[in-house]
């Protein structure tokens, strides 16, 4: 209940020394209490599961129902030779030859179980994660893993969040939930909250996570298991491991040939002793060769081969397979669930479309808008992209190397900008450096827009001011809007036109963002003028509106193929995310997904009201992540009887119990994706 107490509160349960006002000058946690609190409740880790010895794993890969079968039939080819060793003498041979396959089945396989837990073993411990903290007033860099409730923690841009943090102290900051959520907006955090639902709390920082903008110190309230990815975790570890298909049908397999190889071997043990009762010992030694004949012993083997080819072609494509039978499970699969974020989408955002001078045009080089193609050096587009990397506090992590090699450290729309800015503009670094930024105001969620202002010449002063923002708020600052380079009064004409772009770029799930400028008169606002944020020094209106930019986090490449290819071997593919609804279709719409027209579309179109509308005429729908602890039985059945499915909304513990639900419905679930 953290998220709905104040700063002074959680200060007071965790015993920690803090300053609201001057986080910074915060005493923190002294090196005792830190020790003490180390020791009780261990370091900051998650629990790796519980390792089983290797001879204990190797055991598990012999005792399996065709390996013991083998070790059965190789030792009584030994009973025979114990009964007639004059006449069984090639039998030991056989028999050792069962014993060694079954052996060395059990070996192949339990070599590829530990290869791959090396391997994955190499990549955690390829970055020991380090964090800043405050202790006795000091600002120390420690390792994640001896972080302990109560210690404050300073995170900024570009930094992994070592453990659940409540945050008293923000400035800009945002956080990419993606990988816990599937959220891909970068998601704001300050130091107050209006939610009741931790998950969507605004003061509250998950482990895990990545802080793309901004900087901010938290008060560490969970750590390890305790933390929410460490219960999501817990969920996971805690599932029973079910066999695969392939280990199901050989047991049944097995099964099956040792009833008959038994029958017969008990039948010609019958027709023996009729035909020579008194030679039991020959009857014996025929009824074990019988029985022994049905044992297929090279069967083993050349699955348990088959599969580990299977593997190795996978790991050229950079797949680790951690368990042999998987491979064969993927092949058997019926049902694929996938996240959106980063599988389906290149979680790289992208602008597609622009609106400037009155006119539309296509952001996309391939796909250019039949009436105005792309031109960079249209004045409006030219200031759009200069407002972009103007007009930003995204950062590189060096900037000695080439663009392509940079690491852009801030949340996906300023990246995307930034990668649009760089692909047309000839020297990237060069206009930076020529324009300096002399003022700064961050977006935060109150006015909902950046401003910057720029030494940039133009024919009235020196200055120039830029602001971006939600739609909405920028046009409410402006009076004029740019028309071939003026700066023209705005009518109730270019609001409605306004109104028509942007309900177009809207409708196709992309997030849409405005621009303006104004060109400060240097008689009112000279080259050395110091402006000031608390004087409010600055112009707050009649802007000159320039335009609007839509991007979208598009499809990957190969995707829409991917999805048509599992669709003809007969596997169904629905998508699970943490995303809004209306983006999830929108992108399902566009890889394929999504053909047919779900419920509510289908009253859309014929007028009728949605409870009019039968089962039987819709096969698509999209279920919202609120919806799903209450959805019953039947509600379960008739989802997973469409054959396009979308889930949006959905935190882990739903994707959770999706698959499970999936699975009780009698399908093989596939599950792919980082959220």
């Amino acid at each position: 209940d953290e998220h709905l107490l104040n700063p002074e509160e959680v200060a007071e349960r965790y015993h920690v020394d803090i300053n609201p006002s001057k986080p910074s000058e915060s005493k923190g946690l002294n090196v005792n209490q830190a020790e003490k609190l180390l020791e009780e409740n261990g370091p900051n880790i998650l629990t790796p599961p519980k390792r089983k010895h290797p001879i204990l794993k190797y055991l598990e890969c012999l005792m399996t129902l065709f390996n013991i079968l083998l070790i059965l039939a190789g030792i009584l080819m030994y009973i025979l030779f114990a009964i007639d060793p004059a006449n069984n003498q090639p039998n030991t041979y056989l028999g050792a030859i069962f014993l060694g396959v079954a052996f060395l089945n059990a070996f192949i396989e339990f070599y590829q179980l530990q290869k791959s837990a090396a391997i994955l073993e190499s990549f955690l411990n390829m970055i020991p994660q380090q964090c800043y903290v405050i202790r006795e007033g000091k600002l120390l860099q420690i390792q994640a893993s001896t972080l302990v409730l109560g210690d404050i923690v300073f995170i900024k841009m570009g930094d992994k969040v070592p453990a659940d943090l409540f945050v008293f102290s923000a400035t800009d900051m945002k956080v990419d939930n993606s990988s816990l959520t599937g959220e891909s907006e970068p998601q704001e955090r300050l130091k107050t909250n209006t939610y009741s639902n931790p998950l969507e709390a605004t003061n509250i920082c998950f482990n895990g996570t990545l802080v793309v903008s901004g900087e901010g110190f938290g008060i560490v309230i969970r750590t390890g298991d305790n933390t929410v990815l460490g219960q999501i975790a817990g969920l996971t570890a805690g599932e029973e491991k079910n066999k695969s298909p392939l280990a199901v049908e050989i047991d049944k397999f097995v099964k099956i040939i040792a009833t008959i190889a038994i029958l017969c071997g008990i039948i010609f043990f019958g027709i023996g002793m009729k035909i020579m009762p008194n030679n039991l010992t020959a009857n014996v030694a025929f009824a074990i060769s019988v029985l022994v004949a049905w044992v297929p012993e090279g069967l083993p083997a050349t699955v348990t081969i088959l599969l580990t080819i299977a593997a190795k072609r996978m790991a050229a494509q950079n797949v680790l397979v951690k368990d042999l039978q998987g491979v064969e499970t993927l092949g058997a699969i019926t049902l694929l669930a996938t996240d959106k974020t980063g599988t389906l989408t290149r979680n790289q955002m992208t602008v597609t479309y622009i609106w400037t001078s009155l006119n539309i045009y296509s952001a996309f080089q391939s796909v250019q808008s039949e009436n105005t193609p792309f031109d960079p050096s249209v004045p409006g587009i030219q200031e759009i992209i200069h407002i972009s990397f103007l007009c930003s506090r995204a950062k590189f992590d060096r900037t000695d190397v080439p663009f392509n090699e940079r690491a852009i450290l801030g949340d996906a729309t300023e990246t995307g900008l930034i990668r649009f800015a760089h692909q047309n503009v000839d020297d990237y670094d060069g206009l930076i450096n020529s324009y300096p930024k002399v003022f700064e105001i961050p977006f935060n969620s109150e006015t909902k827009w950046a401003l910057t202002i720029h030494k940039k010449r133009h024919e009235k002063g020196d200055l120039t001011l830029y602001i971006k923002g939600a739609p909405e708020r920028v046009l409410r600052l402006c009076s004029t809007i740019l028309s071939d380079n003026d700066a023209i009064p705005l009518t109730d004409e270019h609001q409605k036109n306004y109104d028509e772009v942007y309900e177009f770029m809207a409708s196709k799930g992309h997030r849409v963002l405005a621009f303006a400028r104004l060109l400060l008169p240097s008689d009112k606002y000279p080259e050395n003028y110091e402006f000031k944020k608390e004087d409010k020094n600055y112009p707050t209106g009649d802007y000159c509106f320039v335009g609007l930019c839509s991007l979208e986090d598009p499809p990957k490449h190969g995707v829409r193929e991917a999805i048509g290819s599992c669709r003809r071997a007969g596997i169904r593919v629905m998508m699970v995310t943490g995303d809004h609804p209306l983006t999830a279709e929108s992108i399902g719409r566009k890889i394929n997904l999504m053909i047919s027209d779900t419920k509510p579309l289908i009253a859309k179109k014929t007028g009728r009201p949605i409870e009019s509308i039968h089962e039987s005429e819709y096969n698509a729908i999209v279920v919202h992540g609120e919806q799903i602890d209450s959805l019953s039985e039947n509600d379960w059945d008739t989802v997973f009887s469409k054959d396009e499915i979308i889930f949006a909304r959905t935190s882990p513990s739903h994707k959770l119990e999706i698959v499970k639900r999936a699975q009780s419905l009698g399908h093989i679930v596939g599950v792919t994706g980082d959220g």
